[in-house]
């Protein structure tokens, strides 16, 4: 029932991203959250509190990665739950060809319905070509 409902939410948020709006994903996201995306690329970083990963996903929206959820489990009590992400994204030119596509996992912590702390991990290479791209 936890993944269930943690599915749900993901989705919604992850589709108001690729809409443009960032809002419900910070609204999940605690005050003092930290996010960390490895690699050797210019999105890689670990960030702290909600402006450092606000200005994080308002690029991933000016860009216009679409990222999409694929499984998601969750586990634990509503003070300390575990959630991992599975999913996958890509990016058009403005012609319609993929010029990028990757897999993902997500893997993350909340407090009481708070992410406090989650780290992207993926193909990082392919990051670093999409730079390139972009």
């Amino acid at each position: 029932m936890l993944s269930w409902l943690a599915k749900q939410i993901i989705s919604y948020t992850m589709a108001h991203n690729r809409a443009g709006d960032i809002r419900p994903t910070l609204t999940l996201d605690a005050d003092d959250v930290t996010f960390t995306f490895p690699g050797e690329n210019s999105w890689a970083g670990t960030f702290h509190g909600k402006a450092e990963v606000e200005r994080w996903l308002r690029r991933l929206v000016r860009v216009g990665l679409q990222v999409f959820p694929d499984e998601v489990v969750a586990r634990g009590f509503p003070w300390n739950t575990t959630v991992c992400i599975r999913g996958h994204d890509y990016l058009k030119s403005p012609e319609g060809e993929i010029v990028y596509e990757n897999r993902y996992v997500i893997w993350g912590r909340l407090v009481w319905g708070r992410l406090k702390e989650y780290e992207v991990y993926e193909d990082t290479e392919k990051s670093a070509a999409l730079d390139q791209w972009l």
